[in-house]
């Protein structure tokens, strides 16, 4: 039996973190259509509310996401034509991963176990991946005789080189936890026991720093692998003096000058 977007989407707030937890642990948290949607919804709120300081991603069971689940899909038109799948595409699983990279605030993913095709991808757009220590990382799609989506190609080579990333992408082995944070692919791996209070300690200690400036400090960081040294140094220029508008940066200012602990706001 399907249950609701809100069964099958947790959604918490806690200490200035919003926590997404994908929830269908009998299907390994194959992603639906409407469990997509919402937690796009919910990334695009985090961006909105200035009470949110940062995000975790994660799901309950002992999968992280195995790829997306088709059948929880809307019907496919009685006749397939040119363009068909590429809206598809651009519709789904990118506008997922696009959600989480373009979302304003820090997002963590806390990676519990497997995270194939779309799943992996959705890990590997976060900012940062604490996996636990049974999580693998599946490039799923050459065993289905399918082209990487959700981005995959783009973010995997930015982040173990384009000849691990064909490597990766060729032969869809699994990479364990441990293997995945040698290649870069995960920032830290804990005991499964662990994951939660470790996702929880790096984001609350994100919600208490200056929002504005990470978000800027995210934008130029995504961008800065797609422009030329000119156009990274011309958006730098532009974050700072945005920045320098904030609440948040004139506290950090004046607690250094004043030699004090500084208290961000997120404004």
């Amino acid at each position: 039996m399907t249950g609701t977007p809100e069964d099958e989407v947790l959604h918490r707030f806690e200490s200035g973190v919003s926590w997404i937890t994908l929830n269908r642990p009998e299907a390994m948290n194959a992603v639906t259509w409407d469990q997509r949607e919402r937690v796009i919804g919910l990334l695009a709120d985090a961006s909105a509310d200035p009470d949110v300081r940062a995000v975790v991603i994660t799901a309950t069971g002992k999968g992280f996401c195995a790829g997306a689940d088709l059948r929880g899909s809307p019907a496919a038109p009685a006749e397939r034509v040119a363009g068909d799948v590429a809206r598809m595409i651009r519709l789904g699983a990118q506008r997922l991963i696009t959600a989480v990279l373009d979302c304003e605030k820090p997002v963590i993913a806390a990676v519990n176990g497997t995270a194939a095709g779309i799943g992996a991808h959705l890990a590997l757009a976060c900012d940062l991946v604490i996996a636990a220590e049974p999580a693998r990382f599946i490039e799923v799609f050459v065993r289905r005789g399918l082209v990487p989506d959700g981005g995959g190609a783009y973010l995997l080579p930015r982040l173990v080189g384009p000849q691990k990333a064909k490597e990766l992408m060729f032969f869809g082995d699994a990479v364990p936890a441990a293997e995945a944070e040698r290649l870069g692919l995960v920032n830290k791996v804990v005991p499964a026991e662990a994951l939660e209070e470790t996702a929880r300690e790096w984001a609350e200690r994100l919600a208490q720093g200056p929002t504005r400036a990470l978000a800027l400090t995210k934008q130029l960081v995504n961008a800065s692998l797609d422009g030329d040294r000119a156009t990274a140094l011309a958006a730098e220029a532009t974050a700072q003096e945005l920045n320098m508008t904030t609440a948040d940066a004139n506290e950090g200012v004046a607690s250094f000058v004043e030699r004090r602990t500084p208290k961000y706001r997120g404004r």
